[in-house]
């Protein structure tokens, strides 16, 4: 397994695949996607996880978020977040957060993020605002 960073456009069929495989490929895009950190996963020179991440300040946000199913349940989802919370620290990030989907909450709160304010929608999907202070 190798982390490294990626482009944003090597995102986008893994982030159709998983995260909206009804709808089109351009939904899956972020805004601001030029200006983020975006990192995927290889596993046997397969990119099977991406992530993207956008720092502004002294916070960061986690974006897109996604892993072939087929390589769910592995620990690679986990060794990303770590990687990107030890990065975070590295450049002086103070609070890190997401928007997680429901079913997802356990997976963040494992590396200590927390639920913040009320369960939200995006089309028929529910949501949480997943956060966590990062200690330097």
């Amino acid at each position: 397994m190798k982390i490294t960073e990626i482009s944003a456009e090597q995102t986008l069929p893994i982030r159709h695949q998983v995260l909206w495989p009804h709808e089109s490929i351009e939904f899956c895009r972020v805004p601001d996607d030029a200006d983020g950190l975006h990192y995927g996963v290889y596993t046997d020179e397969r990119l099977v996880c991406v992530a993207s991440v956008f720092v502004s300040g002294e916070q960061a946000r986690l974006r897109k978020f996604a892993t072939l199913p087929q390589y769910q349940g592995k620990g690679i989802g986990s060794a990303v977040i770590e990687a990107v919370l030890t990065e975070l620290r590295g450049r002086g990030v103070r609070y890190f957060w997401c928007d997680a989907r429901e079913s997802a909450g356990g997976f963040y709160q494992r590396f200590g993020m927390e639920p913040e304010g009320e369960r939200f929608y995006k089309g028929d999907v529910p949501y949480f605002k997943m956060a966590m202070a990062l200690t330097q």
